[in-house]
């Protein structure tokens, strides 16, 4: 076996191991101990995180940080990964900024001059455009470390003006239009909620002793399907019929949440049907406002009450 593939193979081996001694990689590479020790002096010039320990139990392990092995990209492959971490550049907050910031120099530093040059020049001709947000989000590593550890966390979390103290379990993070959002059980409604991440003026791990729920079933992709099992429950429940025209479609299709209610004809026109909470009127009416002229709320009453009261507050705003 060549050096070069004994090396990489070395890197692959103790990235699984984790903790080994020069004894037994020297065993099952065939080689001797003198032969590892170069060999792992080697790996750590080249920045495997390797740590030694002495004694008659002592030996190597893997710091916390792994490092891959080497991975052949094509140009058309190594392009397309690059420009995926650099449209993230226009996000001010993420759950691994500072990584995914050291991870794309990187990247770029290692690729040959061609892709290099390949790449400069389409910079400026390509981009993934968000809205800019000055909102902060100081919680997402938190947030996210919770929905994969399954742990329930503390928040300080303000709702239309309005702070509250509550223990949520997340399940994930996601982006939209700029912003960032935190599905979670809350302890507080008993259920699912989302969570505007902006709106979170502390966080921290629960102390109080509540116990976290079994939900590594419940994820990013499904949680929908959970919160319409724990909506019909709800006593509030009401039911929502909006036609709309081409242009109320057209802006509907851009809102995630839009995509279990939405209907779409052959002629581009549609509307939006399905139940609601008495909560989210609200939100609703404000939006529907924002629709124009080209929508119609058939029902619940409800929430053609609440468009009156708020276009009435509108127009006395302007009288």
């Amino acid at each position: 076996m060549s050096k070069a593939k004994r090396l990489l193979e070395l890197m692959m081996t103790v990235n699984r191991k984790r903790k080994f001694t020069v004894k037994e990689l020297a065993a099952e590479f065939n080689v001797s101990s003198r032969t590892i020790l170069r060999d792992l002096q080697e790996l750590g010039e080249l920045g495997v995180p390797l740590y030694s320990e002495v004694g008659p139990h002592g030996g190597y392990q893997v710091l916390k940080e792994r490092i891959l092995p080497p991975i052949a990209f094509t140009e058309e492959e190594a392009v397309a990964i690059f420009f995926a971490s650099h449209a993230l550049r226009h996000y001010t907050s993420l759950p691994f900024k500072t990584e995914a910031a050291a991870a794309l120099q990187k990247f770029y530093n290692y690729m040959s001059g061609e892709v290099r040059d390949r790449i400069d020049e389409m910079k400026n001709r390509i981009d993934f455009l968000t809205p800019a947000r000055e909102a902060g989000f100081p919680y997402l590593s938190l947030l996210l470390e919770a929905a994969i550890q399954q742990t329930v966390i503390h928040i300080d979390y303000e709702s239309r003006g309005v702070r509250t103290e509550r223990a949520i379990q997340p399940i994930g993070i996601y982006a939209s239009n700029g912003l960032w959002y935190c599905p979670a059980h809350c302890f507080v409604r008993g259920g699912i909620r989302i969570f505007r991440c902006d709106r979170i003026h502390a966080a921290a791990a629960e102390v109080t002793g509540i116990s976290p729920l079994n939900l590594r079933h419940v994820h990013l992709g499904n949680k929908e399907s959970f919160m319409k099992q724990e909506q019909a429950l709800d006593p509030h429940l009401l039911m929502l019929h909006v036609e709309l025209d081409k242009e109320g479609v057209h802006r509907c299709e851009g809102e995630i949440w839009s995509s279990s209610l939405l209907q779409v004809r052959e002629d581009r026109t549609g509307w939006l049907e399905g139940t609601i909470s008495g909560s989210e009127l609200d939100f609703f009416a404000g939006f529907i406002i924002g629709l124009g002229k080209g929508v119609t709320v058939q029902k619940p009453p409800e929430l053609v009450e609440k468009l009156k009261e708020l276009l009435a507050g509108l127009l006395e705003k302007y009288m």
